[in-house]
């Protein structure tokens, strides 16, 4: 599909007139280029090797090694590496890819070579063509400005990748964040509304002892609270860069400022507090920091599943279930039963939450399949962990709109199945012990009468005593 694509560019670039193609060299050859393409002879060669899935890299991925190249230029020419005039036309290319202009040139498929090599070489072809063109060369004139000896001076794609895939990860949790802090306040506010109303409380699917149902929706907000608690302590670790190890974290290449510059300019241009990693060779073999992150949206993406099936249940009928709750219609509920409402906001949540435990998943095989000095499943990681980020937070905003806010509530199915559960019998343990108390249950159950009728009938407890005890408010607290 994307071969199609350079195909059909090609063939209306024909059309038009213009020159269709363009050469260009690498080590292995020569490369004929769409002309049109600001993207070199590797991301060509990736084009043709990888065309696999038709997914791109993400765009706070293309943000995040846009703003590397950019940090670079400044300081390897503020170091002398590069000459200002083309560290200048490099910054100014980034900045145009960061306003939103050439990103149809970002075309390598998300499955490619290890290590992520040909997304970098993407990142590089692109900004050195444009860099080019500003200083008043043409695409594919890399004695102007290069691919590998200006824009990605002192970088390797071993350093470059890891530190984008943190810096893009860091990026994309201010959206997921957001979207746990609003279904928070919106379970929050639910609480609040709901607290009067008691229902039957529920263990194993059985009847327990009574409930708010306020206080059940005030657990959902905190487990959103506390989840966002835990992701962004994994997050912590995310903004220890590697960047500067070059090709097996040794440096090589790199100006022995570079590092604490690069990482001083990172810091600025994007507003966080970053740091340069102690062992660079640490922070480029192991995977670890980005198995703690996805461990700990897979962990979130676990409750979450619960409090779906919560939803779920207590919407359940609305004649032959519980029907505690109603959620918002949002679409037909079927092709053949007139009038069926499903709840297909939480069904659609349900099956976001299995997509992140299987990126996690993913994440986990591979960050233990690198050997020596790199870790070759990198673009892999970085793509599941991206997805299940992006895929979580858009699910989320929607769900919330769509579902959450407008939920409400049965309180007369909720008080009815409350007074009729004879778990309300256990407020009856210190005054008959459990033994007598679960004879009362028994009795219950075979006769249909209710807990209260039985003690009265056998003058267990006083009225006025029966009454207090079985009081639901006084079981559920404050």
């Amino acid at each position: 599909m994307i071969i199609d694509k350079v195909t059909q560019g090609t063939q209306l670039t024909k059309q038009e007139g213009k020159t269709t193609m363009r050469q260009e060299k690498d080590s292995i050859g020569v490369f004929n280029i769409p002309d049109n393409a600001y993207y070199g002879v590797q991301t060509a060669r990736a084009l043709e090797n990888f065309p696999i899935s038709g997914i791109n890299a993400d765009i706070d991925f293309i943000k995040a090694s846009v703003i590397i190249k950019k940090a670079a230029a400044k300081v390897n020419a503020s170091l002398g590496q590069i000459d200002k005039k083309i560290s200048e036309a490099i910054i100014s290319a980034s900045d145009e890819v960061l306003s939103g202009k050439l990103l149809d040139n970002f075309v390598v498929d998300v499955y490619q070579a290890g290590a992520g090599t040909s997304h970098n070489m993407n990142i590089n072809e692109v900004l050195a063509n444009r860099a080019i063109e500003l200083l008043g060369g043409v695409k594919g004139d890399y004695k102007v400005v290069s691919p590998n000896d200006h824009v990605n001076c002192a970088q390797s794609t071993n350093d470059f990748f890891p530190t984008t895939m943190r810096l893009a990860a860091l990026i994309k949790s201010k959206e997921l964040f957001k979207a746990l802090e609003e279904c928070s306040n919106t379970l929050s506010q639910k609480a609040t509304e709901y607290f009067p109303i008691i229902k039957a409380g529920r263990t194993h699917l059985q009847d327990a002892v009574p409930v708010r149902l306020g206080r059940e929706f005030q657990v959902y907000s905190r487990i959103f609270h506390d989840h966002k608690i835990r992701i962004e302590n994994a997050l912590a670790e995310l903004k220890v860069l590697g960047i500067g190890g070059t090709a097996a974290g040794t440096g090589l290449n790199a100006h022995p400022q570079y590092q604490p510059q690069i990482v001083t300019e990172l810091s600025k241009l994007l507003s966080l507090d970053l740091q340069g990693a102690s062992d660079l060779m640490l922070a480029m073999q192991s995977m670890a920091p980005f198995v703690s992150i996805s461990s700990a949206i897979k962990n979130f993406a676990l409750d979450l599943t619960k409090v779906c099936n919560d939803l779920r249940l207590m919407d359940s009928g609305p004649t032959s279930g519980l029907s505690e709750i109603k959620l918002p219609a949002v679409q037909p509920g079927s092709s053949i039963m007139p009038g069926k409402v499903n709840p297909s906001m939480i069904e659609m949540l349900n099956q976001v939450c299995f997509q992140v435990i299987g990126c996690s998943t993913t994440i986990e095989y591979s960050s233990q399949a690198g050997q020596f000095e790199l870790n070759v499943m990198m673009p892999v990681i970085n793509h599941n962990l991206l997805h299940s980020m992006k895929i979580l937070t858009n699910a989320l905003n929607i769900w919330n709109e769509k579902c959450l806010k407008g939920i409400t509530a049965n309180p007369d199915r909720c008080k009815e199945y409350a007074q009729k559960s004879v778990s309300n019998a256990t407020a009856l343990n210190p005054l008959l012990g459990y033994l007598k108390t679960a004879e009362v249950v028994k009795e219950a159950l075979a006769t249909g009468k209710t807990i209260e009728q039985i003690c009265l009938e056998k003058n267990l407890v006083e009225a006025n005593k029966l009454k207090e005890v079985l009081d639901l408010e006084k079981q559920v607290g404050k």
